[in-house]
């Protein structure tokens, strides 16, 4: 079990992660594809201190170095839920499953909503794993929503175990739909129907409050107070999924804060309660 699990590999990821590492509690990051994140393809940052005229690329690079020299662990892949245990939270990403203590959430600014059906539909033919649910369908057609780099990965593998997969990139269509009665029956896709048995969607994140269920929103935003934490005891947020202004700076701070607030939950745990 880790003290501290980050999701999100951006600046307030690895900023909360250094926090924690520096207070020696230990940390794995969880995060998708460098790729998919939008500093990865910022063209030119020139108002980051230290680091002039830098690509986004070259600065996330930077950052991912120092989170791993400093001892944080890295786990490729997207988290799709989270679990709480009591003193402690599953998280599940693809096949894997991570515990720790404590949570922090850097998974960027929702860039989306979810589709019409998609949260009616999450356990009945609505999917964000294709090796955790795939063979479930097998033999069967599946639509593929590609939203982020990993996706063609994951259709093919649906196609290596027998799904026949009816693939949605951006060129092929913007707006989707999922339909059904009491499970996924169609996804309507720009307006044309097609009869699927299952919807996966490939995200670089998930909406918050598909990820925690119950976890306190305004609007699209994660509300937290001074220390970054959330309605829930144990998990913290920063950066952008807790709204404006969106800078890089702005999030290393909040990851700094959330590393704190963390580290401080991890050892409140560990006290004796008092009698």
């Amino acid at each position: 079990m880790y003290d501290v699990a980050i999701i999100g590999g951006g600046p307030a990821g690895i900023s909360a992660a250094l926090t924690a590492l520096h207070r020696n509690k230990s940390c794995v990051i969880i995060s998708s594809a460098p790729e998919d994140s939008m500093l990865f393809k910022a063209e030119l940052i020139d108002n980051y201190p230290g680091l002039p005229a830098i690509t986004g690329a070259d600065m996330l690079r930077s950052f991912i170095a120092h989170a791993k020299a400093s001892g944080a662990e890295f786990l490729d892949g997207r988290a799709t839920s989270v679990m709480p245990y009591g003193t402690s939270f599953g998280v599940a990403v693809g096949n894997d499953f991570v515990e720790a203590k404590a949570l922090v959430l850097g998974i960027g600014a929702s860039r989306a909503k979810g589709f019409p059906g998609e949260k009616e539909f999450i356990g009945y033919g609505v999917s964000y794993c294709a090796t955790c649910d795939g063979m479930l369908y097998r033999n069967k057609k599946v639509a593929v929503v590609a939203l982020s780099s990993d996706a063609e990965e994951e259709a093919e593998f649906l196609r290596s175990i027998g799904c026949e997969v009816e693939y949605f990139d951006s060129k092929r269509a913007k707006k989707f739909e999922i339909t059904g009665e009491s499970r996924v029956e169609h996804i309507v896709a720009d307006g044309v129907s097609y009869p699927v048995s299952a919807v996966f969607i490939f995200r670089p994140s998930i909406a918050p409050d598909t990820l925690i269920p119950d976890l306190g929103l305004d609007g699209s935003k994660i509300v937290v107070d001074a220390d970054m934490a959330t309605n829930i005891p144990g998990v913290f947020a920063a950066g952008d999924c807790i709204g404006a202004p969106y800078q890089i700076s702005k999030a290393c701070g909040d990851g700094n804060v959330a590393g704190i607030s963390a580290s401080r939950y991890v050892e409140a745990l560990a006290k004796p309660a008092e009698v």
